[in-house]
């Protein structure tokens, strides 16, 4: 098993960006594994993927004491496991005024292969992209 780390910086505090992320109404904002979503009554995500139309589960486990986001995925509710974590990084740890850190860590799990698994950290990187987008102007495409 390996993983893979993206990270952005946004021009928002930390806590703002902690409850975008956490937040699973914002998952079809930027998220292309969940393009579509609905949400049950208890937080549980099912969305569609934008790229081949496969549906996903995912639980958003939110640690807000230490900015840590946990994303439970699995292909069913009962088949959940935690393979992205979020991390937001308080702006006062840079000291250079450009806002906090946002990273997504990827778990890459045996049934990957290859072509997978580059998809995917590529993916990460053009999300996260999206999402400071999103934070720094309030643009939503969803209402566009």
């Amino acid at each position: 098993m390996s993983c893979d780390t993206a990270f952005i910086r946004v021009k928002r505090s930390a806590d703002e960006v902690f409850a975008f992320m956490a937040d699973p109404a914002n998952l079809s904002l930027w998220s292309f594994g969940t393009w579509q979503t609905e949400i049950d009554e208890a937080g549980l995500v099912r969305g569609t993927s934008i790229k081949d139309g496969a549906m996903i589960y995912v639980r958003i486990e939110a640690h807000q004491e230490q900015r840590l986001i946990d994303y439970h995925l699995g292909a069913t509710p009962d088949t959940l496991s935690p393979r992205i974590f979020g991390r937001v990084t308080s702006e006062h740890v840079f000291g250079d005024g450009q806002g906090a850190g946002l990273s997504l860590t990827a778990l890459r799990v045996a049934e990957m292969d290859d072509a997978r698994w580059y998809s995917l950290t590529a993916t990460h990187r053009v999300e996260l992209d999206i999402v400071k987008s999103a934070l720094e102007t309030g643009h939503d495409h969803r209402s566009a």
